[in-house]
């Protein structure tokens, strides 16, 4: 007797008309421009952060009050290869390729240790490849961005990515107030604490944050300089990054006859690499860049809310833990031997 192939499911119903009118809420109150509204709205923003944006989606998702599923996937992926080709505008090829010079070899060290690191606690602990990829690169470049343009690049799930941004969000708001106690405790100069902490913490914000507070209110903001421009030279690896993970899950996919992704080339990468060179040699470009960080920043957040709200709690039960654990022990180890490496070669 002939088999019938199996009837696609029957398209989800739209949510509710109250439910949509609440995430459209949430959405806006992530993406509106609070510092420009007067006081004391403006005060909002110091509230709505990235982080802030990934939570209020987590908690749409796990209430069950999510909505627009198939238009928050689409929205969110176009959001994030946006933001890192608008990332690109900030960063000169010149000054990258001077600082990567210098501390060419500290960077490679750091990055591909971490990477291989990083892999290897995923498959100790189980985390999935998707998820155990993502925590790595996270950790290994800049955090939130690199998690949404390795993803974007593999075509990971929502779940995998709102996971594994959780795990280094966390990580990251630790690290922002622990980093500069244990530099003053070790005596670190601010060029020293500023390239520790341009290695060892995930996001940009949190950078310059962490680099102001070492420094103080009088310290001219020399360690904020140098953790800016340690953290903005590793952005450069997102590329070769992006498009070797591409290389291996597609390659992996091949050889053990696993479906394949359905992500296309990740055009924006060169998008990337192309605005940078806009950078470069167009010098009026440069007087935009505080509108274009704003611009990358709100559509950065509005990705991330997208991306929580894409979690499901299936993932989350599956590896949730194993993600904090992965990123955590990682954390540890690369901010230990960074810490290590950066103390001995300033001596």
């Amino acid at each position: 007797m002939t088999q019938l192939p199996a009837s696609p499911p029957p398209p989800k119903p739209p949510a509710p008309a109250w439910r949509q009118a609440l995430f459209v809420a949430v959405a806006l109150l992530v993406v509106w421009p609070w510092k420009l509204m007067p006081s004391p709205l403006s005060r909002v923003a110091e509230f709505i952060t990235p982080q802030a944006a990934l939570i209020l989606g987590i908690l749409l998702a796990l209430a069950g009050l999510t909505a627009f599923e198939a238009q928050s996937k689409k929205v969110s992926r176009i959001l994030i290869q946006v933001c890192v080709v608008l990332l690109g505008l900030r960063l000169d090829l010149r000054d990258m390729w001077a600082e990567l010079t210098l501390g060419g070899l500290l960077a490679v060290a750091t990055v591909f240790g971490a990477l291989a690191l990083g892999l290897l606690l995923g498959q100790l602990l189980k985390t999935g490849r998707e998820v155990s990829l993502l925590v790595s690169s996270g950790t290994a470049i800049c955090g939130g961005s690199a998690i949404a343009a390795v993803g974007s690049s593999i075509g990971a799930t929502s779940s995998a990515m709102a996971v594994s941004t959780a795990a280094i969000f966390v990580l990251n708001a630790v690290g922002l107030f622990v980093l500069p106690m244990i530099g003053h405790h070790f005596g670190l100069t601010d060029q020293q604490f500023g390239a520790w902490a341009g290695i060892s913490l995930h996001d940009i914000a949190s950078v310059a944050g962490a680099g102001k507070a070492y420094s103080g209110v009088e310290g001219g903001g020399a360690a904020a300089d140098t953790a800016m421009i340690v953290k903005l030279t590793r952005v450069i690896w997102i590329t070769p990054i992006a498009l070797a993970a591409r290389w291996w899950v597609m390659r992996d996919a091949a050889r053990t006859g696993a479906p394949t992704t359905n992500a296309p080339f990740p055009w924006f990468i060169l998008g990337f690499l192309g605005a940078s060179a806009v950078r470069t040699f167009v010098p009026e470009v440069k007087d935009y860049s505080p509108q274009v960080a704003i611009v990358a920043g709100h559509g950065f957040q509005l990705a991330l809310f997208l991306i929580g709200a894409g979690l499901s709690v299936k993932a989350l039960k599956t590896v949730g833990w194993r993600a904090l654990v992965q990123a955590a022990v990682l954390w540890v180890i690369v901010s230990a031997l960074s810490l290590w490496a950066v103390k001995a070669t300033s001596t």
